[in-house]
């Protein structure tokens, strides 16, 4: 297998937190979303994924190669090809609340923070910078102040229970955003501990950003 990805971005972010959880051997193939214009945007990288976004994974036992991009289909893609451990429960209730606590994160939160879109608040409206900051923090907050109100309900050690799944890799790396656009994460005891404690997992630290080979610090 290969992951098509850049150390800070927050969707290939939460594909290492299962492929180490999993044990999964991959080659991480470096796509910086900045150098160059965006090497994203590159003919070589849009002929395997034209939405011009990271990741992209290439499973190349499957007859023909598999190319899969958005990283949530990925998740439920290994997942169901190594089973264990397991991203969601077992039980259909327990699996439709992971489900929609882990799209809380991927559709609400983590757009407002996508390169593109910070790009285009800037190059084409003319956003100062400030104010696009403040945009960012205001959105963040809200998705944020929802998911911690869900976990009121449903959390343990983890989003859900005691267990990790696909909601915490999804919440992680979108704190670790978080924290890097200085947002104020105090109101948000709940997502806090779950975080730290995640942090403290093997796979967890093997995936954080600043351990990748691409990373520049």
């Amino acid at each position: 297998m290969k992951l098509f990805g850049y150390w800070r971005s927050s969707a290939a972010y939460r594909v290492r937190i299962a492929l180490h959880l999993k044990d999964i051997d991959c080659q991480a193939v470096p796509v910086h979303l900045v150098r160059n214009g965006g090497e994203q945007h590159s003919e070589a990288y849009t002929a395997l994924n034209p939405t011009h976004l990271v990741p992209t994974l290439i499973d190349e036992t499957v007859d023909g190669n598999l190319v899969l991009s958005q990283s949530m289909a990925i998740l439920d893609y290994l997942d169901n090809k190594y089973p264990q451990p397991a991203l969601y429960p077992e039980s259909l209730y327990a699996k439709a609340q992971v489900q929609a606590l882990a799209l809380d994160i991927a559709c609400e939160v983590h757009p407002v923070t996508n390169l593109r879109v910070q790009q285009y608040l800037v190059n084409t409206l003319g956003v100062e910078d400030e104010d696009k900051l403040s945009w960012s923090h205001h959105w963040m907050s809200v998705g944020f102040t929802a998911f911690e109100e869900t976990l009121q309900k449903v959390s343990g050690k983890y989003c859900y229970g005691d267990h990790v799944t696909i909601a915490d890799l999804c919440l992680v790396p979108q704190v670790y955003n978080a924290n890097r656009f200085k947002v104020d994460m105090s109101a948000f005891p709940l997502i806090n501990a779950i975080v730290e404690r995640c942090n403290q997992l093997p796979a967890f630290i093997k995936a954080l950003p600043e351990n990748q080979d691409d990373a520049i610090l």
